[in-house]
């Protein structure tokens, strides 16, 4: 064997996630949309608008495409304990036109928010317990 290939081998023993290839970024909703953020228009010169509260994240999912087609998905596994509950989804197969996060706010999901998530995704676990306030939720996501 080659010094060189010696040297290699020994960086890869170093950087084991060089033979994995790069580790899938983490996802995080944010935990509120701020009253700033939120803005009404189209209501006419006579309202005025006001925006007493943040909105809370309620809960967070993977769907099929960008926001505007609404592609819920709908095969998961849960998985319920006291204080924590969980929702697995497989992403395998087919999703021409892309997978997405979808992270929505309100104790009736009234604001979403959306990223889309890397092609290679193939499983993400949502992880969820109750938040301080009313409808919220604290949610960690696990994708691989």
């Amino acid at each position: 064997m080659s010094s060189l290939n010696v040297r290699m081998m020994s960086l890869l023993l170093m950087f084991p996630p060089l033979l994995l290839g790069a580790p899938m970024p983490a996802f995080e909703c944010p935990e509120q949309i701020s009253p700033s953020s939120v803005q009404v228009s189209g209501m006419g010169s006579e309202w005025t608008s006001f925006v007493a509260s943040p909105l809370y994240l309620h809960a967070a999912a993977p769907m099929y495409g960008p926001p505007v087609m609404k592609g819920d998905l709908a095969d998961f596994t849960e998985t319920r304990g006291h204080d924590v509950w969980s929702y697995t989804y497989q992403l395998d197969g087919a999703f021409p036109d892309g997978k997405w996060l979808q992270c929505t706010y309100g104790d009736r999901n009234q604001v979403t928010l959306s990223r889309r998530l890397p092609d290679e995704t193939r499983e993400c676990k949502f992880t969820y317990r109750k938040g301080t306030k009313a409808g919220q939720h604290a949610i960690k996501i696990q994708c691989q």
